[in-house]
């Protein structure tokens, strides 16, 4: 049976050979460049977008991966097009490309003197599970706001997308205690609205779509969609300071992240945002955004979680 292919270190490996050494700095340090980009009908949807925050991180966080974007380009959409067809025709991928500083030199094997051969370069696909978003695309997500706070900018700057991610793992743990489905809608240490993990979130108030600055938040590329699309339904868009006493009054509120592209948020720390329902402002904006995918993005996400919860029939 084939394999999906995974791109490590300037070669294309079977997914089971693809290693890691125990003394990478991802590992070692927590020090992870990352991107994740989807697929509609399997073709990427801007990569190019993408490659470029990574590479911006990249050249923030000082690493030289010795590739062009174009270069990365190309490796990516032959990888997509090798593994693409191991998946149903139905099915999407998520791309992911992570970048660390490669061997941390205190626990690395020492040769010559010299230790580690630069930076470790991954890119690998997983198909999109579709089962864990259904619910909440079609009853809105539950966000509980916990003690665990978002790092703060004078940490490092919030516009790198890495994986150094243990408060969200905290943040995550806590929400789960009041509710196992809820999500952390992490606050900053001033008490303002920062984002969940993995996602921008958003309110919508008086016909107008409100975000957190990007003072303590990353810019998402799915964000930025979110204002080309408002800005094409005449719907304003502000960036400003958010409290919880504001999504608790919002009529709507909503979550944008790459692999399900917009997700309507129904409650927070218990009680109903709005009406407690999917609201008018989601499906104006999910049905723009299916447009310009070319699918109906909600009716993928069901149909792709009824195809790997119902039995299977001989």
């Amino acid at each position: 049976m084939a394999e999906p292919l995974v791109y490590l270190n300037g070669r294309m490996v079977p997914a089971a050979q693809a290693h890691l050494a125990i003394f990478d700095a991802g590992f070692v340090l927590g020090a992870t460049v990352t991107e994740l980009t989807r697929t509609f009908r399997h073709r990427l949807w801007r990569l190019d977008a993408h490659l470029d925050r990574l590479f911006r991180s990249l050249c923030t966080t000082r690493i030289d991966i010795g590739l062009s974007p174009e270069q990365l380009t190309r490796i990516s959409e032959d990888l997509v097009t090798h593994n693409a067809r191991l998946v149903g025709p139905d099915d999407e991928l998520g791309l992911i490309h992570f970048v660390t500083p490669g061997a941390y030199p205190t626990y690395a094997p020492r040769v010559d003197g010299a230790s580690g051969t630069g930076p470790t370069v991954c890119i690998h696909t997983f198909p999109l599970p579709f089962e864990l978003w259904a619910k909440r695309m079609q009853l809105g997500a539950h966000v509980v706001t916990p003690d665990t706070r978002q790092v703060p900018p004078q940490c490092w700057d919030p516009k790198i997308k890495c994986r150094s991610r243990m408060h969200y793992y905290l943040a995550d743990q806590e929400a789960r205690l009041v509710d196992p489905e809820a999500l952390a809608l992490l606050l900053d240490l001033q008490g303002n609205v920062a984002e969940t993990n993995g996602a921008n979130f958003l309110i919508v108030e008086r016909g107008t779509i409100a975000a957190p600055t990007t003072v303590n938040t990353l810019p998402g590329i799915s964000r930025a969609m979110v204002m080309e699309l408002a800005a094409k339904l005449a719907i304003p868009f502000v960036e400003r300071e958010l409290h919880v006493h504001d999504v608790m009054n919002a009529d709507e509120a909503l979550l944008s992240s790459t692999p399900y592209c917009l997700m309507p948020v129904t409650r927070i720390n218990g009680a109903p945002i709005g009406a407690g329902l999917p609201g008018p402002t989601f499906h104006k904006l999910l049905a723009a955004w299916s447009a310009a995918a070319g699918l109906d993005i909600g009716q993928q996400i069901q149909d792709g979680a009824r195809r790997r919860t119902e039995p299977r029939t001989k």
